[in-house]
């Protein structure tokens, strides 16, 4: 039974009866699930509707899942995305996770419990990620600046010199940085930026 808050995870296979049969597994455990044949219609679809979370066959015809991946993490590096496959290679697995920043790597046919695991930690990590994300959407440009700066470890000092702004001006920015983010130290915010 789906809630009002239920997670939506959209599922794309080019094999209908398996995309449809895995919505309808996550539904009866009460995520919102949708499943797509194609995935191109679904990058328009999700930056209208964003899911938290997306499970994609790598093997598909026009665009394949890491193809997808790309596209989908240009416009939202938020969601989730699990892959899955009927011919896992090692390979592949290491490139899911590495390079298309899969949460997992899933082979058909799937064990259900590992899938629905794995799409739970995913929305965990969405809405962690989404919490982040819009707790730095209210700084300004230079307080960007600033914190990205600090968060890669440079110190006051040196971020003054970087943006040849004065101590004071940095100081000031940093504790609006702080007040905006919600955070009490350099630790919570690396925190954040992770």
């Amino acid at each position: 039974m789906m809630t009002e808050d239920a997670a939506r995870v959209y599922v794309v296979d080019d094999d209908l009866d398996l995309g449809a049969s895995v919505a309808r597994l996550l539904r009866r455990h009460g995520f919102d699930a949708s499943s797509f044949l194609d995935p191109v219609p679904l990058l328009d679809i999700h930056a209208q509707a964003p899911a938290h979370c997306i499970v994609t066959d790598v093997m598909m015809a026009d665009l394949d899942g890491f193809a997808f991946a790309d596209r989908i993490r240009e416009h939202d590096g938020s969601v989730a995305i699990i892959f899955m496959t009927a011919w896992p290679t090692t390979a592949n697995a290491v490139a899911a996770v590495r390079h298309y920043g899969g949460l997992d790597y899933l082979a058909k046919p799937l064990d259900e419990e590992r899938l629905l695991a794995a799409v739970e930690e995913g929305i965990g990590w969405a809405r962690e990620k989404r919490r982040h994300l819009a707790r730095t959407s209210t700084l300004t440009l230079r307080e960007r600046q600033i914190f990205d700066l600090l968060v890669q470890g440079h110190s006051n000092k040196a971020v003054t010199a970087i943006l040849c702004l004065s101590p004071k001006t940095v100081e000031d920015h940093r504790s609006s940085i702080m007040t905006k983010t919600g955070t009490n130290g350099l630790a919570q915010l690396i925190a954040l930026a992770r």
